[in-house]
């Protein structure tokens, strides 16, 4: 977001006259603006002053500057202003809406101290803070206010979230307090959040974090549970000033904070969720800024200033015009404002969620806003200014929108409808439909309200063509589903969404009514169909009669009137319903009846007395019926008695017409006598209550009045006895008798026995009762009676009359019941036998036949056989020993494990025919193991071999096999197997049973066979590596036969066979592809080959667009040269590249000259321009005639060179004078002399230089004098001599020439004085470039011989002064070559000190290095070993390479074995939070712990030494960047263990602490994923049995020898974890690479192990405490609850908690207490030391604190 400066709302005063406050309104139409005068100023948005008024005192006895404006907002609303003033008083003035109205004061709160801020963020709810610390509330509704929370520091800041819903204060002792009214289910904690480093007078509560500044020049963005997200620090800014005020952006996307002249922005960057700091806003002459104000729609900042200005800034990221109708403005990622050009109206759409907006669409008639979000869809309507945003995943623009609703949006996106109701931020439901034409889906949301129905969304779809859907959308449940046997074209829900009306394409118009959930077929041939607006009515065309129902709730009934076109349309409005016909070419109206349509909408409106009125100007038709019927159930309904009365006697009904007018005559009379509503009376309302057939309201209506007898009459007029005398039972009535003899005969005479029996058994008479029963065919109710009554059972002569009717009614368990009653057993068991009541008879039989219950049990498990109830008779076969029929049972009932039970019971010839059906069972369960074992018994190992075959388990078939067969019967039976896979094509499963059986060859042949390559080379590559290449090789040939070119091209490349592929695709003329794998595989040039040969094999014009293509037309030609195809590379270059054909013809030349073609090769040469080459080549071959003929035809310059080479010729020939007569002609007379000097001619040479170059004479003379010199005896004098006469001649050049000539390899010193002579002459005599030249040539002769100061100073001479610094470095003269660069040219200073810096590099001067290149010094040290020196030299320099060279040094001891050293350094040095150095730090944790020695008193400073590196590492973890993370953490565990190793080597010093050792070792269980296992175990071990705790000694011991064996195994797989379970000690450990305790050690443990488990008087069980979880776990197994560790001991802290100042630190009481008794007891140094540590770990002691002396 940029800030633009738009305008100066109010021009700043010379002096100090600070804004103190501003505020914008919610509707974003007002601005206001407190000054130090305290007079409110009023801005309309577009920033014209509008309005003002002055505050008032809340005293005005001190006059009216006894006060300052703090703080002030606006209302929700925007009407009103509340105003915090310092003199302990907020005013809430009401400003109206319009400009200049009236402003009064409508409430005040007066407080107990100062306002020092306000926020209004909810209606009627002011926040605000105090003077004395406390945040307050005032409510306008109730004039009351209250504390929200209180504090002991003044308020400095007041903000609050971007929905209003919480606050956040800053005081001004820098805390920061959180508090929610409503937290949106965010979780985020309240109270004190934050403590700032200074007042957070600059707060903003932004969406994803809270920004604090204040007088200390840094920014601090916290997040949402107070932790530092990040840091802007302007403390080393000379011109950064304290931050004064902040504000953030409505969308809480921005923050902005004033300082002195500037304003800084910080942005939020959702993509990397930090804060972007943008370019500052500097305004000079500004000064302080004392208070932002942000517009609510975000488009607009203002700044108040110390002196009174206040300036309007425009916020915007960038705005664009949407087709010319419409500005949208990005005032931040998630915001937008959309205004429309032509109106001005503006629309703010923003992301509630904080989300980025990517693109904003106006769609559907440009009323519609659509936009997206990373994560979001935001939709709106700009008519209604209704927003949405909705949850929507990205799906790459594909959604379809329509908008024919205005209430919803239909978005459909693959094949999925989803609807948004405008204003609402969740979609309204979602559904699965690939229909998305508009016709065939109807949504209704709330367009009729009805009484009783708050909320009514309905939609309704296709689901495919014949299938409608019907969603309610509120409950989002289905609430229809229509099936039609026709493909549906529209369909159309009412406006209340009770009905639905289908369209399919047979034309036939089909009604659904929802809550009856039924279909009717209403009309055919239907060409126009729709609902009449506001109604229930429907309007429809069939061919040419225009139907209409005005009453949908009867479809049989339709209006119907003819017309001559087609419906167009309906028009609705003016009292009157039109449907619009063409005919022809004009347009007819028919009016439809608007009072039938009337009566539709009085009822909606619930006004009966209006469609009753209605009703009755029309005649009685069906459709008139069927209103009244509706009337009257509505008019019920609503009570509307004389209503619902007239409408039953419109329908004849004249019994309800006749009770209801009954009714109406209580009511009226009641209402006349009483007043009121008569409907209200209870004889009306127990009345309705019997209409509705609901009597015992009407019951309870009546004795609420205690009117008995009324309630009786009713239920005697209703026939309903039994309620009449329970009624005159519970009120004592006295006509009780008579009404129960009167009920008995009613009863007798409606031949109602039952009844009467139960009647007369009530009444105690049971001989009558049971007669009764017995004549009503009822002989189980009369047993029931006889059973309960001992005075009847007597009878004998009715009990044999009850049970022969029980018997013949087959009711065998009553009559058995009877006759054990009577002491008739055999009977009785007989009746429950019969009647399959076995339990019954099981248990007379216990009683009365003990030698029928295996019998009777047997006959109850077939019964239950019989009634499918298996698991049931399982245990009654078992009673009855019926084992076979058990076992089935159990197997039939799926009881598995009982069926193993019985069948281990059984002898193995019973049971092994059953055991393979369970284990059938178990394998289909996948439990293997069970099954193997079931099959196992049953004598039927081939099945579990079989069943792991076919689960793949092949290992275990394998053992399986191995165990029960011999090796070559198992490899017969994998082989049989795996052809057997291999024929059902299960080549995975047949390979794996191949390899099992150590046969891949038969693998690898069948993958062959069945042309499985890729397995098949899978298989080579694994068991036979070295046949891969030529597999590969063997099959590309192969598939290259079969013409699978594709896969053959893959095996050649992996045998790395490129050349093979190339011929292949071209013998196939599959050219691109031979170039394709050439260019990738063939190196640099071997797709140019190909290309060449593509080329070639095309010819003419299509080679050359190839190469063309390629781009390697011109290297192609070069090609074909080089290889001899001339004729293609005349081709190319004649069609594409005519500049070549010269070349070519030069190439084809020489290669003729090669074959020695002589002649052609003369005529190709002529062709390619090459005449000279020609004559060149009959040179070569002294064809001189031939040479001399073409030069003179078509070289004449090369007429001499014939000559020239004819004369060496005749030269070598010895004929000197036919030589010179050929080189005189060719005008190469200098040749000639050279040839004469050479032979030695020197007459002849200076006759011909006299006669033909006589400027040379001079020169030749001096030659011959030199060669006389050489041939002398005078050598090296001779020229020293000769150069002398020169000088004195004033030839200086010669002489110069002449001493430089000197070389004597015996005299060093002449060489050195005739260079010397040389340089002088030069310089003195001879032009600057030629002693230049001299110089440079003598100066290296003089450095050769030694002589470095004399070169140096003759470059000096020169002003060579780099030469002059490179003889003086090469003599080792550095002082002089330091002092020359420095007076001469400066530049060559670091040149100097350079090679100074190598020199004394390469001669190992490390001392002197270190004054001129420390880091080369050191590594230099670091070469040679000195690690001393080293450390020593960096420690005088800065921390980060001092710690360099330790880490180097601390890596090269551990190397060497030397883990202690290191730690030694470390503790000299610090450890840095470097993660480069976590390695070693782990390292040398590791060696430390895994070393020998180290449990005991004696090791206690190697301990305390881990220890405190690591605790000093963690310190600068805390302090980095690697805070918090998964290394911090292990460093910080590393720590732990570091300490109560310290701890314990500290406790083993003192006797009294025995256990506290004991302990500390156990503790150090916990962590053995970091420890050596079995080094841990065995000291808890041995420790353990030292203090006498023998259990835990033994399994810990047991634990190490188990461990102990287990590296030497080399695996931890056979270890038992079931004595560890539900504690902390970890299963999943390291396994040592080697092992920890000695073999002596080791033994005398598997001695004492195996004593103590001989004697089994221990309890193999870990102790534990009150918690039931072992004693030393710090997690309870039963709760999950984890308990802090004591610092002493490591255990669990139960109780007696001491805690320390840094949380999570904390020590058992009785341990911290012992601990210090031991130290002041025993005044040990190093338990002094532990506590000393302790102390700095945990942020000091507790109270009852300990002295270090």
């Amino acid at each position: 977001m940029q800030l633009k400066h738009l305008r100066t709302l109010l021009s700043p005063q010379d002096g100090a006259a600070k804004v103190t406050c501003m505020a914008w309104s919610q509707n974003n139409a007002k601005f206001a603006v407190c000054t130090v005068d305290r007079v409110v100023l009023l801005y309309d948005e577009h920033g014209e002053r509008r309005d003002k008024f002055s505050t008032k005192p809340a005293d005005m006895k001190y006059g009216r500057k006894s006060y300052m404006v703090k703080g002030m907002a606006f209302s929700p609303d925007s009407t009103k202003i509340a105003i915090g003033q310092t003199d302990n008083i907020i005013y809430v003035y009401k400003i109206g809406e319009d400009w200049g109205d009236k402003k009064v004061i409508c409430n005040k709160f007066i407080q107990t101290s100062a306002v020092t801020c306000l926020q209004w963020p909810a209606e009627y709810i002011i926040v605000f803070g105090l003077a004395e610390g406390k945040v307050r509330l005032a409510n306008t509704k109730t004039n009351k206010s209250s504390t929200i929370y209180g504090t002991d520091s003044y308020v400095v800041s007041l903000t609050t979230n971007c929905s209003g819903k919480g606050i956040l204060s800053g005081h001004a002792d820098g805390t920061i307090v959180r508090y929610f009214f409503d937290d949106e289910g965010s979780g985020e904690s309240q109270g004190k959040l934050v403590n700032h480093p200074c007042p957070p007078y600059a707060l903003a509560w932004a969406t994803n974090s809270i920004v604090a500044a204040g007088c200390d020049r840094r920014i601090v963005a916290y997040g949402k549970e107070g932790h530092v997200l990040q840091t802007f620090d302007y403390s080393r800014d000379p011109q950064e000033r304290e931050f004064t005020t902040a504000a953030a952006s409505p969308g809480g996307q921005s923050v902005v904070l004033g300082s002195y002249d500037r304003l800084r922005v910080l942005n939020w960057s959702p993509r990397r969720s930090i804060w972007e700091e943008a370019k500052p806003k500097e305004i000079a002459n500004l000064y302080t800024v004392t208070a932002l104000a942000w517009k609510r729609d975000g488009s607009r900042l203002c700044a108040g200033t110390l002196c009174g200005g206040v300036e309007q800034f425009d916020c915007c990221l960038r705005r664009s015009i949407y087709k010319n109708k419409f500005e949208l403005t990005y005032v931040g990622p998630s915001q937008v404002i959309v205004k429309n050009l032509s109106s001005g109206t503006r629309v703010v759409l923003k992301s509630h969620y904080g989300y980025e907006v990517e693109e904003v669409k106006i769609l559907g008639k440009e009323r519609y806003l659509v936009a997206h979000t990373s994560d979001t869809l935001l939709l709106g309507d700009l008519n209604t200014n209704r927003l949405s945003e909705v949850a929507w995943q990205g799906s790459g623009g594909n959604e379809k929108y329509f908008f024919e609703n205005e209430n919803v949006c239909m978005i459909f996106n693959a094949g999925e409808l989803t609807l948004v109701e405008y204003g609402s931020n969740d979609t309204l439901g979602s559904v699965r439909t690939e229909f998305m034409n508009p016709h065939l889906i109807s949504v209704r949301i709330n367009e009729r309200h009805q009484r009783g129905m708050e909320d009514n969304k309905k939609l309704a779809y296709l689901v495919d063509i014949k299938t409608i859907a019907i969603v309610d959308l509120i409950g989002g449940y289905n609430i229809g589903t229509i099936s039609h046997e026709s493909r549906v074209d529209w369909l159309e829900l009412n406006e209340t969404g009770h009905k639905l009306l289908f369209r399919d394409r047979k034309l036939r118009l089909h009604l659904y009514d929802i809550e009856s959930c039924t279909k009717t077929m209403i009309l055919n041939f239907c060409s126009y169909v729709q609902w009449v607006p506001g109604s229930d009515v429907l309007v429809a065309q069939n061919r040419n009669s225009l139907c209409v129902w005005y009453n949908i709730e009867a479809p049989e009934r339709v209006t119907m009137s003819s017309i001559r076109g087609d419906v167009i349309g309906l028009e609705r409005g003016g009292g009157k319903t039109e449907v619009m016909v063409t005919e022809g070419v004009t347009t007819v109206a028919y009016t439809l009846d608007e009072g039938l349509i009337e009566f539709g909408t009085a009822i909606d409106d619930g006004n009966y007395t209006r469609a009753t009125a209605f009703l009755e100007t029309l005649e009685m038709t069906p459709e008139t019926e069927a209103m009244w019927k509706t009337l009257s159930k509505l008019a019920l309904e609503a009570r509307q008695l004389h209503i619902a009365e007239r409408c039953f006697s419109a329908l004849g009904h004249v019994a309800k017409a006749r009770f209801l007018h009954e009714t109406n005559e209580i009511a009226d009379q009641v209402s006349r006598e009483y007043g009121g509503e008569g409907t209200d009376f209870y004889q009306v309302r127990a009345r309705l209550a019997m209409l509705e057939k609901n009597y015992k309201l009407a019951e309870m209506i009546f004795l609420e009045q205690n009117a008995v007898e009324e309630a009786m009459d009713m239920y005697q007029e209703l026939h309903r006895w039994d309620e009449c005398i329970a009624v005159a039972e519970a009120k004592g009535h006295p006509a009780l008798e008579k009404l129960r003899r009167d009920y008995y005969q009613w009863l007798m005479d409606t031949q109602q026995e039952e009844r009467a029996g139960e009647l007369q058994e009530s009444q105690g008479d049971g001989l009558a009762a049971i007669s009764l029963y017995l004549k009503a065919g009822l002989p189980a109710k009369a047993a029931r009676l006889v059973l309960t009554r001992e005075e009847l059972l007597a009878n004998t002569e009715l009990v044999e009359h009850i049970t022969t009717a029980l018997i013949k009614g087959e009711l065998y368990e009553r009559a058995g019941d009877l006759f054990e009653k009577i002491r008739n057993p055999q009977r009785a068991l007989e009746c429950y036998c019969k009647g399959n009541a076995f339990m019954k008879a099981v248990e007379l039989a216990r009683l009365a036949f003990p030698v029928e219950v295996v019998r009777l049990e047997e006959a109850w498990g077939d019964h239950l056989v019989q009634q499918k109830q298996l698991d049931a008779a399982i245990n009654h076969y078992i009673e009855a020993r019926c084992s076979i029929k058990a076992i089935e049972a159990a197997l039939g009932a799926r009881q598995w494990k009982k069926a193993i039970y019985i069948l281990d019971l059984q002898d193995r010839n019973t049971a092994s025919k059953y055991y393979p059906r369970v284990a059938q069972h178990y394998a289909s369960l996948q439990e293997y193991e069970i099954a193997e074992e079931l099959y196992t018994k049953g004598d039927r190992t081939k099945d579990a071999i079989d069943m792991y075959t076919q689960a793949g388990r092949w290992e275990q078939a394998h053992k399986l096999a191995m165990k029960c067969m011999r090796p070559e019967d198992v490899s017969v039976l994998y082989i049989t197997q795996a052809q057997e896979m291999e024929k059902q094509g299960k080549y995975r499963e047949a390979e794996r049973l191949y390899v099992t059986v150590e046969e891949p060859d038969l693998a690898i042949t069948m993958f062959k066979k069945h042309k499985l390559y890729d397995d098949m080379i899978r298989l080579v590559g694994k068991h036979h590596p070295d046949l891969l290449s030529d597999t590969h090789l063997h099959l590309g040939k192969e598939l290259e036969a079969e013409g699978r070119l594709q896969e053959a091209e893959y095996h050649y490349l992996e045998a790395q066979e490129w050349k093979a592929t190339v011929n292949m695709y071209r013998s196939s003329g599959l050219w691109e592809e031979a170039y394709r794998v050439a260019k990738a595989h063939g190196g640099a040039n071997a797709h140019k080959h190909v290309a060449y040969l593509w080329a070639k094999s095309l010819g003419g014009e299509a080679a050359v667009r190839l190469l063309n293509k390629l781009g390697l037309l011109e290297a192609a030609i070069d090609h074909a040269a080089d290889n001899c195809s001339f004729e293609f590379a005349f081709e190319l270059s004649r069609l594409a590249l005519k500049h070549k054909t010269p070349e070519i013809h030069l190439r084809y030349a020489m290669y003729l000259e090669d074959e020695g073609k002589f002649e052609e090769a003369e005529a190709e040469f002529i062709r390619a321009g090459k005449p000279k080459e020609a004559v060149l080549m009959f040179v070569h071959n002294q064809d001189w005639e031939a040479a001399q003929r073409v030069a003179e035809a078509h070289d004449p310059d090369s007429v001499a060179e014939v000559l020239v080479g004819q004369a060496r010729g005749a030269l070598e020939e010895k004929d000197f004078q036919k030589a010179e007569g050929l080189l005189l002609r060719a005008q190469r007379p200098g040749l000639a002399l050279n040839y004469y000097k050479e032979a030695g001619l020197w007459s002849d040479a200076l006759r011909i230089c006299k006669d033909y170059v006589p400027g040379q004479l001079e020169a030749l003379q001096e030659e011959y004098e030199r060669e006389a010199t050489k041939k002398g005896t005078r050598g090296v004098e001779g020229l020293v001599e000769q150069a002398r006469q020169w000088e004195q001649a004033g030839e200086y050049s010669r002489a110069v020439d002449c001493y430089l000539k000197v070389r004597d390899s015996g005299s060093s010193s002449l060489m050195e004085k005739c260079w010397m002579k040389a340089a002088e002459l030069s310089i003195k005599f001879l032009p600057p470039q030629r002693s230049l030249e001299v110089i440079r040539a003598v100066g290296p002769q003089l450095i050769g011989i030694g002589k470095h100061n004399a070169a140096a100073e003759l470059y000096l001479n020169l002003d060579l002064v780099k030469e002059a610094i490179d003889a003086f470095i090469e003599g080792e003269e550095w002082n002089k070559a330091k002092r020359v660069a420095k007076e001469l040219d400066p530049r060559y200073e670091d040149y100097v000190d350079q090679h100074y810096k190598e020199f004394l590099k390469n001669q190992g001067k490390v001392d002197s290095l270190v004054g001129v290149d420390v880091i080369a010094a050191l590594d230099l040290y670091v070469e040679q070993g000195q690690w001393d020196k080293c450390i020593e030299t960096a420690t005088k320099q800065n921390y980060k390479i001092l710690h360099k060279y330790v880490a180097l040094y601390a890596t090269h001891l551990i190397r060497e074995g030397g883990s202690a050293q290191a730690l030694a350094l470390y503790v000299q040095h610090g450890a840095p939070a470097n993660p480069q150095n976590f390695n070693i730090y782990k390292r040398i944790f590791t060696d430390m712990v895994s070393s020998p020695g180290t449990n005991s008193a004696e090791a206690y400073h190697s301990w305390a030494d881990l220890r405190d590196v690591l605790f000093n590492l963690c310190e600068n973890l805390v302090k980095s960047s690697e805070a918090n993370s998964p290394a911090h953490e292990e460093f910080e565990t590393m720590l732990l263990i570091a300490h109560y190793y310290a701890t314990r080597s500290a406790a083993q010093s003192i006797k009294q602490l025995e256990t506290v050792a004991a302990r500390l070792s156990v503790s150090l269980l916990r962590h053995t994923q970091l420890l050596p296992a079995d080094k841990a175990f065995y000291e808890a071990g041995i420790a353990a049995q030292a203090v006498g705790w023998e259990n835990m000694a033994f399994i810990f011991l047991n634990r190490f020898l188990d461990l102990t064996d287990a590296i030497e195994e080399g695996t931890l797989d056979a270890l038992d974890h079931s004595d560890f379970q539900d504690t902390d000690i970890p299963f999943e450990v390291p396994l040592p690479a080697k092992q920890h305790i000695p073999e002596a050690q080791r033994e005398e443990v598997r001695d004492w192990v195996l004593t103590v488990s001989m004697d089994q008087r221990l309890e193999q069980v870990l102790p534990r405490d009150e918690r039931g979880a072992y004693e030393a776990s710090l997690v309870a197994a039963s709760t999950g609850v984890r308990a802090l560790p004591c610092l002493i001991t490591g255990y669990p802290i139960l109780r007696n908690k001491i805690e320390f100042k840094r949380p999570g630190k904390a020590a058992n009481k009785d341990n911290w207490n012992k601990f210090l008794m031991a130290i002041k007891t025993s005044h040990s140094p190093v338990c002094q030391d532990v506590l000393k540590f302790i102390s700095q770990w945990c942020g000091g002691l507790p109270s009852t604190s300990f002295s270090f002396q």
